[in-house]
């Protein structure tokens, strides 16, 4: 016995500990924007990208100063013998025995400074700074889709949990609907048919109410992990910030463009300083030189302040016949481009006009469906002193009950299809990030 108390003890414990442990936690449509914006993982490697693209830029712009490399060279020779030519000590050196040599020490540093090989590093620099900015674009778009994502993800929420709510009430009033009917029946006054008819449809609302939950788990899963959230943070839509910032947003006039298009113009750049990048292979490279040379050969030469300067040139001969190739390819790539530019336009405009009849709609719907909702409400009314008048059938009355709980469920997800049809315009506009930043004024 004390083994068994002790367990519902920890049971309970258990039980109570289980049911803290759900944090929850009121979030507007801006909070959650700013968050996927920042924490979430994709956001975090997209600008991981944008970093990686500035290095290489500013690697790319290191090509256009001076290179200084220093060598130096300590040998030790295995008696080598030397037969110099030069006279060594007022004597020639004929028929004297060859000089033996051990050590040799060579030091030298060279400076280096390009200053013409076809434009090619101008252009290089060029390019590098284009796919900077074509990939600031993207990870701009990234952020853009993330935030429609959870656009979308937040009207899907709040719309399950509006119909969980919406079933909840229904399956009250079912259960106090069958608990009459059952007294009725137990009493005579009705048959027991149209209380099973209420018993089943009692069953159907719950299990309705049941799948209403699960997908409201699920979404707040889904929601909750993309933003980083603790997996399990209960979210509350604070749905009445959502509609002010529609309010507010609606009032704003502002000029933006695309991520992807704004990324795909800039690859076209880069696609186009690509071509005269190849271009400069028909071009010789010339560049400024320098160096200092510091030599001991032991015992018999010491060389030291040995200073050059002077100009390179070098040209490879065989890009005259290669090089053709190198300068197709990059227009090739920059007509696929430009092309790819081209389409996208074509399809941002078909986006955002439908984007814009879907909006219409939705607003069109959501009157139908409040005019609905009074409709519904009236009809219940009227079937419902009906049936206590002995005018209509117990069919009846369930079948204008369920047509009133689909008629507030419609206009429930209509109200959250308003929001998501109008931000999935502003997505399509690329408007979607800025309008919330404009809105805090």
């Amino acid at each position: 016995m004390k083994i068994r108390a002790r367990i519902l003890i920890v049971i309970s414990f258990l039980g109570v500990t289980f049911g803290y442990a759900q944090e929850r936690k009121i979030l507007s449509l801006k909070e959650a924007i700013s968050l996927v914006t920042t924490n979430s993982n994709e956001a975090v490697l997209a600008n991981m990208k944008v970093n990686t693209s500035k290095l290489e830029m500013e690697t790319m712009k290191n090509n256009q100063y001076p290179s200084l490399k220093i060598s130096g060279q300590f040998l030790q020779l295995t008696d080598a013998n030397i037969d110099s030519k030069i006279k060594m000590g007022g004597s020639s050196s004929e028929g004297s025995s060859p000089i033996k040599v051990s050590q040799l020490f060579l030091g030298q540093a060279n400076v280096s400074m390009p200053i013409f090989n076809g434009f090619k590093l101008k252009n290089s620099i060029s390019a590098s700074e284009n796919l900077y900015k074509a990939e600031t674009a993207n990870a701009a778009n990234t952020k853009e889709q993330l935030s429609i994502y959870v656009v979308e993800l937040f009207a899907k929420l709040f719309q399950s949990q509006q119909t969980a709510t919406l079933i909840e009430d229904n399956l009250k009033s079912a259960q106090q609907r069958t608990k009459d009917f059952s007294a009725m029946v137990d009493n005579g006054l009705m048959a027991r048919n149209d209380l099973l008819k209420s018993q089943l449809q009692e069953s159907n609302i719950q299990l309705s109410l049941d799948t209403a939950k699960k997908n409201a788990n699920i979404i707040n899963y889904q929601l909750a992990t993309l933003l980083q959230l603790p997996e399990n943070t209960q979210i509350d839509i604070d749905i009445e910030t959502v509609k002010s910032d529609m309010a507010k947003n609606q009032g704003l006039v502002t000029e933006a463009k695309r991520g992807d298009l704004e990324a795909l113009s800039y690859q076209q750049k880069a696609s186009e300083a690509g071509i005269k990048i190849a271009k400069s292979g028909y071009y010789p490279s010339l560049a400024l030189v320098g160096g200092y040379i510091a030599f001991d050969l032991k015992d018999v030469m010491t060389v030291t302040n040995a200073m050059n300067i002077g100009v390179g040139l070098s040209y490879d001969l065989a890009s005259i016949f290669k090089n053709g190739k190198e300068v197709k390819l990059a227009k090739s790539k920059a007509e696929q481009t430009k092309t790819a530019v081209s389409i996208l336009t074509n399809k941002i405009k078909e986006e955002t006009h439908e984007a814009q009849e879907n909006y219409n709609l939705s607003l069109k719907q959501n009157g139908v469906y409040t005019q609905a909702v009074e409709q519904a409400t009236e009809n219940y009314r009227i079937v419902k002193d009906k049936y206590d008048n002995s005018l209509s059938t117990t069919n009846d009355l369930l079948e204008a009950d369920v047509q009133q709980l689909q008629t507030k469920i419609n206009l429930a997800l209509s109200q959250a299809d308003i929001a998501l049809k109008y931000y999935q315009l502003q997505f399509a506009s690329g408007k979607l990030i800025n309008s919330f930043y404009l809105s805090k004024n």
